[in-house]
């Protein structure tokens, strides 16, 4: 893998469509070390216990798990390597993490669409495609899905390979 942007997947798909499962499979026909970064913040009882059944599902399975809410670009910088695959999950969420944490979200969006064209190693990343519905009603609605439609397109456009995961069947949209 070159420092390119090589190796570069993006996964996307709506809630519940098979997307992480998916992603998930890539990473483990991949030889090396395989690291899993986890974006969400567990902000209430439900989100804890999602997070803590991901976890129990991966034990075992030989993934190192880095827990990553905010400085997303700053673990891909520390832990890309050519005999390691990462694997993020999910873009969608962390997006979220700014966005409610008041963060400059296209700043962000462009510190990690940078990241994700000059680290080494393979890179697997999950993402929410929002675009498919109606238009929000509320303002932060129709902002967060401004911002994911910019940010799937940015990170896209770095990718070797963009898949989009429908009812858990891969559909490739670009390479592959």
């Amino acid at each position: 893998m070159t420092q390119d942007g090589a190796g570069v997947t993006l996964v996307l798909g709506g809630a519940r469509s098979g997307k992480s499962r998916y992603a998930e499979a890539l990473c483990r026909a991949e030889s090396g070390e395989r690291i899993y970064i986890a974006t969400a913040e567990a902000r209430d009882a439900e989100m804890r216990a999602r997070v803590a059944q991901h976890k129990a599902e991966r034990a075992g399975d030989g993934w190192r798990t880095i827990e990553e809410t905010m400085d997303l670009a700053g673990v891909l910088v520390r832990e890309g390597a050519p005999d390691r695959v990462l694997l993020v999950d999910c873009l969608t969420l962390w997006l979220t993490n700014h966005l409610l944490a008041g963060s400059d979200v296209e700043t962000e969006i462009s510190r990690l669409a940078d990241t994700v064209s000059a680290r080494p190693g393979r890179l697997v990343l999950v993402a929410n495609e929002v675009g498919f519905g109606i238009v929000p009603e509320n303002r932060l609605a129709r902002q967060f899905r401004d911002h994911a439609g910019r940010l799937n397109q940015r990170i896209a456009a770095a990718a070797d390979e963009v898949t989009l995961v429908v009812a858990g069947l891969p559909v490739s949209v670009k390479g592959g």
